[in-house]
């Protein structure tokens, strides 16, 4: 199974989405496509990702969104992080795809290729 934290807003999470939809057709797995801001992921889930990416906390954060200036997260520590990703989803990173026990934030979508292999 495989699953996709997608922004439909988003022209690079829509081009990851048709990759792993194509993909998953391919491979006859199911799909799961979670628009995040509609369905924030809470701490617990944002932890298990964050595991699973295998990256630190603040690679998950969009530092360029008006919301992390807002909430003066240069200097947080990584549960501030976490914590403003719960409360602010619009801060994730996307698109993340999730497959078993690894993930990938898949900017550029390009890099879907290898990770999905």
């Amino acid at each position: 199974m495989i699953t996709i934290y997608h922004n439909p807003r988003c022209s690079k999470s829509r081009e990851a989405l048709a990759q792993v939809q194509a993909h998953a057709e391919r491979v006859g797995t199911s799909l799961t496509v979670v628009d995040y801001q509609k369905t924030p992921l809470d701490l617990a889930q944002l932890r298990e990702l964050q595991a699973k990416l295998g990256v630190p906390v603040r690679e998950m954060v969009r530092t360029g969104e008006d919301a992390y200036a807002e909430l003066q997260l240069n200097d947080a520590d990584d549960d501030a992080l976490l914590a403003a990703l719960a409360a602010h989803p619009i801060l994730l990173q996307r698109p993340v795809v999730v497959s078993g026990e690894r993930a990938l934030i898949a900017r550029p979508p390009a890099d879907l290729n290898v990770f999905l292999g």
